[in-house]
């Protein structure tokens, strides 16, 4: 949840946005992380395994997006 991906985000972030929007962005995310690994046993039993599964791979193929279009900004750049 926190490391250098984050940075790396947040750094990209500062390009295009104000401070406060940043701010604002991080504050949210940490309301939902929380609200999430709070309930995450509630989660867990209502999709199951093979829906957490399923849940994992959407997610990877939208950090893979991101990865790409963070890339793809920072290639033009050059």
């Amino acid at each position: 949840m926190a490391g250098s991906g984050t940075l790396t985000t947040i750094m990209s972030l500062k390009a295009d946005f104000n401070d406060s929007n940043i701010f604002a962005g991080i504050f949210i995310n940490l309301v939902i992380i929380y609200v999430v690994l709070r309930s995450l046993n509630y989660i867990e039993r209502i999709l199951g395994k093979a829906g957490l599964m399923v849940i994992r791979k959407f997610f990877g193929v939208i950090l893979l997006a991101i990865a790409v279009k963070i890339f793809k900004s920072n290639i033009g750049n050059i």
